[in-house]
């Protein structure tokens, strides 16, 4: 089953007979395609006692698979002047390039044989958890890093999937065996569970042609799923001090749970995110903190729903000096923005820069890519970038001040403060 949009993206969806999906793009600016494959392999399919699975994986995918070693792959690769980049967040990992359109099928190809058939050499396994490790010891180096692992663990307590680190924990990584993959792998991948987007200078019938010679033929049973417990709605302010006195900065991540990406108000809470931490300099943030206090070295906001209550999250560097005059600022303007709301300028300000940035968010084939693969998990439908103006521009300032009402409560907030400070 094919079906296509008429206008802005002209994407088309084309559903396997296996349940893989094929979205394809065409985009003949430059002979180029991007190839971006999601899996719905991310970290939240972690259990407890191996957190960093997922991410261990994504590191190791591509060094060899059950026909090719590591060298032959890199090879394949190099030979044509590709990249490969694989990754996973919480929810899916992804593995994408960008190559001339003439070498289309044959990454195409290369790509469907590491998601289908990687081999997860003892080796490769080794160098890649070493370098893992590494890069965990570095986090805890890290007063920015330290700070918001904290903080999502405070926000989703009680080994959420969502409040564990994602690269694990040097303890869980170093207990990751190669059955412990394989057993991932074989588990998380499946033609239900992905998603492989082609945008570029291939027309539409190659591209699904392609897509299904190379998945059509996988076959895997149903998955199992998992069903992620809504994080705790109501609490009263948590803080908590992580020392890190040889550090020469502090970090502050502070933040609360908002709501679902499938929420009607999504949209009245972006422009209200905007106004608060990201327009201009900064927002309001970035205003009072940095430009008129000068207190912060940075200061912005993010928003960020997702399939459960995700987090709005203010994140300052300050000196360590600075602190709790920074602290008392962001809840200042929690205060302010929750209780006066945004004016009538701000909203039409925020609305503009928002929808007049919708173009450049999708102006290289890679960019386009992402975009489609995130409308296809959250369902958001093909003609997704023709309706996100309007959406922006349906919200009222009674909506946008409602969602800075309902998130924006000091007394609710997490704050973690990581680096040369003491209370």
């Amino acid at each position: 089953m094919t079906t296509a949009s008429q206008k802005g993206l002209a994407a088309s969806r084309t559903v396997l007979d296996n349940g893989a999906v094929v979205i394809s793009k065409e985009a003949h600016t430059v002979p180029a395609v991007t190839i971006n494959v999601g899996v719905r392999a991310g970290s939240i399919y972690d259990t407890n006692e191996l957190v960093g699975l997922s991410h261990l994986a994504s590191r190791v995918l591509d060094r060899g698979t059950r026909q090719k070693t590591s060298d032959q792959i890199a090879e394949a690769f190099d030979e044509r002047g590709v990249s490969l980049t694989v990754g996973a967040n919480r929810h899916v990992l992804t593995v994408s390039c960008t190559c001339l359109s003439e070498d289309f099928e044959a990454m195409l190809d290369l790509i469907g044989e590491i998601v289908r058939e990687p081999a997860f050499p003892d080796q490769e396994i080794e160098t890649r958890r070493g370098e893992v490790l590494s890069a965990i010891r570095q986090d805890e180096d890290n007063p920015a890093a330290m700070a918001m692992q904290a903080l999502f663990a405070m926000l989703y307590p009680d080994q959420h999937p969502y409040g564990r680190p994602s690269k694990g924990t040097v303890e869980t990584v170093s207990r990751i065996t190669r059955q412990n993959l394989i057993d991932f792998h074989r588990a998380r991948f499946a033609p239900a569970a992905t998603t492989a987007i082609i945008v570029g200078d291939v027309d539409q019938e190659r591209a699904v042609a392609a897509g299904r010679r190379v998945f059509a033929s996988w076959r895997q049973g149903a998955l199992d799923e998992v069903t992620l417990p809504h994080p705790p709605a109501n609490r009263s302010r948590q803080e908590r001090v992580i020392p890190m006195m040889n550090k020469a900065q502090a970090d502050i991540a502070y933040g609360f749970t908002t709501i679902v990406r499938s929420d009607p108000r999504y949209y009245a809470y972006t422009l209200m995110n905007n106004a608060l931490g990201q327009y201009g300099i900064g927002g309001r943030l970035g205003d009072s903190i940095r430009e008129r206090q000068g207190m912060a070295y940075y200061v912005f906001s993010s928003f960020d729903a997702n399939v459960v209550e995700g987090p709005l999250i203010v994140r300052a560097g300050v000196n360590p000096a600075n602190v709790d005059r920074a602290v008392a600022s962001i809840d200042e303007e929690m205060r302010r923005l929750a209780g006066e709301g945004l004016t009538s300028a701000e909203l039409a300000d925020c609305k503009q820069y928002l929808i007049g940035s919708i173009p450049r968010l999708l102006e290289t084939n890679g960019a386009i890519a992402t975009f489609l693969q995130t409308a296809e998990f959250f369902g958001l439908g093909l003609d997704h970038d023709l309706r996100l103006p309007s959406l922006l521009d349906a919200v009222t300032l009674e909506d946008a001040n409602a969602a800075a009402r309902d998130a924006l409560d000091v007394s609710r907030a997490a704050v973690v403060i990581a680096g040369p400070y003491q209370r």
